[in-house]
Formats: C-alpha cells, structure tokens, sequence
C-alpha cells in the first residue's frame, strides 16, 4: 500500500459529498446550500465509521423532518439500482452507507415499517448490513418478518441481506440479540441462491457459527447435501468456505465432510533447512507425504511461538489442498517470513516449533531457535 494512502478519504470526500448532494438537488433543486461544507467541516477529525455518522446528521436539517416524507426523497435522488446481471462483488458507492445511518437515526423507532422500505431501496445500491441490525435488535419480529419476504426478492443484493445482516459475527456491525439458530430457516432458503454474492455471504454466516455450535453447521450442510438444491460444484465451494475455520482446527467432521479421512493410512516426515533463524529472515520447510493408497490430503503447517509470558502462540497455515498417489511420495516446501513487524502478532527470540498437519492430524514435527 502506497505511503499516505487512506481509506477514509478515497471513500468519503469533497468529491463523494458533492455527488451525494448532487443527487439530491436533481430532485429538489433547493437541497441545502450548506450540506456540503457542514459534512467537510468536520473530515480532518473523523476516521471513516465517524464519517459515516456525521453525514448521518448533516443529512438530517437538510431533509424534511417528516421522516416518511425524507425517505421519499431518498428514494427519488438514488442512481438506477446496481447491475442485476452481474454475479459477485458489486458492492456499490460506500457513500450511500450514510443514508442507512440516516434511515436508523429517524425511523427506527416511529417509522419503522418505511425505514425498512428504504433500506430495501438502499441496499440495491450500497448493502445495509450495518444499518439492518438496529432493526433486527430493536424490532425482532418484525424485522425477521421482513427478511423472510426479502429471501425471494428479485435483486440479489436484497437476498444477499438476509444473511449478511444477520451473521453473528458481522466484522464491524453491532452485536444482534437474537438467538444465532433464527436465521437458519431463512439460510435454508438462500444456500440454493444462484449468485456467488448470496452463497459467500451464507457460507460466511455458517463460518460464524462454528465459532460457537459446530455441529448445527455441520448437521445443516449435510441435509443441503441430501437435498440437491444446489448445484454440487457450488455447494463444496460454499461448505470449503463455511468449514475453514474448523479445518485448520481440524475437527474430524468437518474434515469428514469435505471428504478427507482423518484416519488416512500415511506417513510423513519434516525438514528445516536451518535450525536457526533470525527474525526478518525466511523459514525454509520441507515435507514428505507418503501413503500406501491414493487419497486426498489437506495440508496444514502449524507454528507454535514462544511468548516471554511462558504461554506459546499457535498459528495454524495453509500449505497444500491435493492428493496423495498410492507409493509415491508427495513432496512440499513452503518458505515463511519471520517478519519482525507484523500487525497480527509479535514475534520473539526463543524456542519455536513447525508441525505438519495432514487431514487435521499432527505428523510431523520440527524445532527451531528464533533470534533477535
């Protein structure tokens, strides 16, 4: 990433504002004056979710104050709806991420019904994942009513809401305080999707899941392998992507699943090319599979970090997705950098170890010195 660059001012600037503006005023050629400058008042301060927030409210002198009437004008102003014909990631401007914000600060709890019309006209052109969960915590029933409808709607994006809006672990969203089984029934709708936007977000939603009830996502991808709703190359994509936090857990299920065996009949050994290595240097492994049948292997290489609190790091990695042949060894090598300034841990001098992970079971293992 080029030095200086910042998410927050490619997304929400001078020029966004102003076509946001701009949209409006087709429609009401008397939009506030000073909407503008208000919203860019304040961006020298702001990070990019606060700057989302503040256009929230700048919005709300210079819409009408009847919110029924607002939303009308919002839905008047939008750009046509995003590409119906397109398959994945059309994800729209994030400027109209805002008019969520605006939808949930005056309509959630007098309009909640038009709000929700709103974000449906809304999220065909940028995805109110964010802004739904206010609803969904505030208005379950109601809520879950609507979403129930939006499962069979025409656009894509709208069904993509239903299960993006309700992940249990929707990275940046507000926590819901439903019970994480209640949208099965509508994933049970949406797996069969034909668009690879709705069947990423289901699988992700699945994702979320294992994180606490691995068995419900297990049980739920084999009766969707039972009922052949979707096609078989799409629902093994969607079960890879679903199970990959408990493949690398390598839960024996999961594995089962995807059709590996964790009790494959194999042997394998691993090499390190220095037993020393300094951090900011590259740690050079090699590994040897070998099986008296052919079958599929997934493979992993776990590293365990030492930590001055006494208590390791494990980080597990993938190395390899293939197939053994029956009699032939199957060779892999994997060159990881030790990289002294990463941002999602720390590394530090000391004993460390490499283990191989083949169909979720540990191999093969190896020893290093990490130094400063």
């Amino acid at each position: 990433m080029a030095q200086g660059y910042s998410l927050k001012d490619q997304l929400f600037n001078a020029e966004k504002v102003g076509y946001l503006a701009g949209l409006f005023r087709q429609v009401d050629p008397g939009f506030d004056p000073q909407f503008e400058a208000r919203c860019l008042s304040r961006f020298p301060e702001l990070e990019l979710k606060a700057r989302i927030a503040w256009i929230a409210d700048c919005l709300i002198p210079a819409l009408p104050e009847h919110f029924p009437a607002a939303a009308d004008l919002i839905e008047a102003a939008l750009p046509p709806p995003l590409d119906p014909s397109l398959k994945d990631d059309d994800f729209g401007d994030f400027i109209f991420c805002s008019l969520g914000d605006y939808a949930v600060l005056r309509g959630l709890e007098q309009h909640r019904d038009r709000a929700l019309d709103l974000l449906e006209a809304l999220t065909q052109r940028f995805s109110m994942e964010y802004a739904i969960r206010f609803f969904i915590n505030r208005w379950p029933g109601e809520s879950f009513a609507r979403l129930e409808q939006w499962a069979g709607h025409d656009s894509y994006h709208v069904r993509r809401l239903v299960s993006e809006g309700t992940r249990p672990k929707l990275p940046w969203g507000q926590g819901i305080a439903t019970a994480p089984d209640l949208p099965l029934p509508l994933l049970d709708r949406l797996h069969a999707d034909g668009t690879r936007f709705v069947t990423r977000s289901v699988a992700n939603h699945l994702n979320d899941i294992t994180k606490s009830d691995p068995d419900t996502v297990l049980d739920r991808l084999s009766a969707w392998q039972g009922e052949g709703r979707q096609t078989p190359a799409e629902l093994e994509w969607m079960t890879r992507h679903a199970l990959r936090g408990l493949v690398k857990a390598g839960d024996p299920r999961a594995l089962a699943l995807l059709g590996y065996r964790a009790d494959a009949p194999l042997t394998a050994s691993l090499r390190l090319a220095a037993e020393t290595v300094a951090i900011g240097q590259v740690l050079e492994v090699k590994a040897e599979i070998s099986s008296p049948e052919d079958l599929p292997v997934i493979v992993d290489y776990v590293l365990t970090f030492h930590r001055p609190t006494g208590r390791p790091g494990r980080k597990v990695f993938k190395l390899k997705q293939t197939a053994v042949s029956a009699g032939r060894a199957l060779k892999l090598a994997k060159r990881h950098p030790l990289k002294g300034d990463a941002t999602t841990f720390r590394l530090h001098p000391g004993p460390h170890r490499v283990e191989l992970q083949v169909n979720g079971r540990i191999c093969a293992s190896a020893d290093f010195n990490l130094t400063g």
